[in-house]
């Protein structure tokens, strides 16, 4: 009888716990009131002038808007890319995931991301949703970046402030030399098609390019493609070199060899070897050739997949992408904060007005991507109506709160499919 006693009074206790968190969270400035959700698609590229990397095509603009509205009357959005087919990252908006998130504290990013990714992806209610680990994966990134341009309105403070201000200006590259002229099994390219792309990031300034690799049949057509692309844009311009994970350890090695008797000079060299065992391949391809940096961790989904990488030693420069990966920011900066405590510079990966906060806010922050041939990304271009303008390879973080960025309702309307 005692024991039920206690054990009624536990169950009490624990009840009233939960009915005071849920009464918190309703009072709270910070809770989510609704949310906004567009799935955001590109128009279609002809399939002659599809972009590809060395083994898979890249889509004009593939991604999920998610926006919160809060108590307090501010809001924030975050961004969820994919490069496959977006409808498993529409899915869970149509059954019931929104219901999760609304009435949570955007506040309490940690809280939040163990909800909604941590306990949900392995949680018999995602397998009877039939939503899948990575549609949870990406979505968990949208939302955590809105709770976090949410967070830098309600304190009035722009996010790159919020995690450091190391820094208020970025350098960034422009990703262009892709592979074009069709889906079929052998890539291909035009020197005609391949130098008018180069000269369009010239003539926009750019002082830093990276191109892709790996894709044609033998490795000396991709070394003619790779001198010719050092010959166009010439001796001082920065080139990075992306393999996309298309070579084998030996094809690395050997690539890199002739990278160096050919004076391709890469700044870097990019998820050079192919992904069932790349961290320990790029570590080895480190202490062979330790005068190019190896790069890599766009294509990796956790921030704990990067502690793994970066204790392997693997990586000089780290590629994350807050957009991808599992918690966007909250897992984001944990993965800056690593690098700087292992002497790994920052690089994230695509979408360089929302990473260039992370970027600003770290000391090892090292620059960020763009994509400015707007047909290739549509999105870059138009989404905002107030975007950083890039000048001489660098542009300038605004002061406005949150990621300073305001949604262009046009674009919206125009590439934009409402959800929620």
């Amino acid at each position: 009888s005692s024991s039920r006693h206690k054990c009624s009074n536990l169950l009490l206790i624990g009840c009233c716990t939960n009915m005071l968190r849920c009464s918190l969270a309703r009072f709270s400035p910070t809770t989510i009131q609704r949310l906004e959700v567009y799935a955001l698609r590109g128009t279609p590229i002809p399939v002659q002038k599809q972009p590809w990397t060395a083994h898979f095509p890249v889509p004009p603009g593939n991604e999920i808007l998610v926006q919160v509205h809060g108590k307090n009357g501010h809001s924030g959005f975050g961004l969820a890319s994919s490069y496959t087919d977006i409808k498993p990252l529409v899915h869970p908006w149509k059954t019931g995931y929104g219901d999760l998130i609304v009435g949570e504290d955007a506040a309490r990013t940690e809280q939040l991301f163990q909800k909604i990714f941590t306990d949900l992806t392995t949680s018999r209610l995602a397998t009877a949703k039939g939503w899948s680990r990575e549609a949870l994966t990406r979505l968990s990134a949208a939302v955590d970046v809105a709770c976090w341009d949410f967070i830098g309105k309600t304190a009035g403070l722009p996010l790159y402030k919020l995690f450091g201000g190391f820094k208020e200006e970025v350098d960034c590259y422009g990703t262009c030399g892709y592979y074009r002229g069709g889906d079929g099994p052998t890539a291909t390219w035009s020197k005609t098609d391949l130098k008018a792309e180069l000269q369009m990031m010239l003539d926009q300034g750019h002082r830093a390019i990276k191109i892709k690799t790996g894709g044609l049949p033998t490795l000396a057509e991709d070394m003619e493609r790779l001198c010719f692309i050092r010959e166009t844009i010439g001796p001082d311009i920065d080139l990075m070199v992306d393999v996309n994970r298309a070579w084998d350890l030996r094809t690395a090695q050997e690539g890199m060899k002739l990278m160096k008797s050919l004076n391709i000079n890469p700044r870097w060299l990019e998820e050079p070897v192919r992904w069932q065992d790349d961290a320990r391949m790029m570590k080895i391809l480190k202490r062979d050739f330790p005068e190019i940096p190896i790069s890599g961790g766009e294509s990796e989904s956790i921030s704990w997949r990067m502690r793994s990488m970066i204790e392997e030693q693997a990586i000089s420069i780290c590629q994350f992408d807050v957009t991808m990966m599992a918690g966007g920011f909250t897992e984001g900066r944990k993965v800056a904060a690593l690098c700087d405590m292992n002497h790994v510079n920052v690089a994230p990966h695509h979408d360089c007005f929302i990473h260039a906060h992370l970027v600003a806010g770290s000391r090892t922050g090292l620059i960020v991507e763009a994509f400015t041939d707007p047909e290739r990304d549509p999105l870059q271009a138009e989404l905002y109506e107030n975007a950083p303008k890039i000048e001489g390879g660098k542009f300038k973080l605004s002061d406005e709160p949150g990621l300073g960025l305001r949604l262009n309702p046009k674009a919206i309307e125009k590439y934009g499919e409402r959800l929620l």
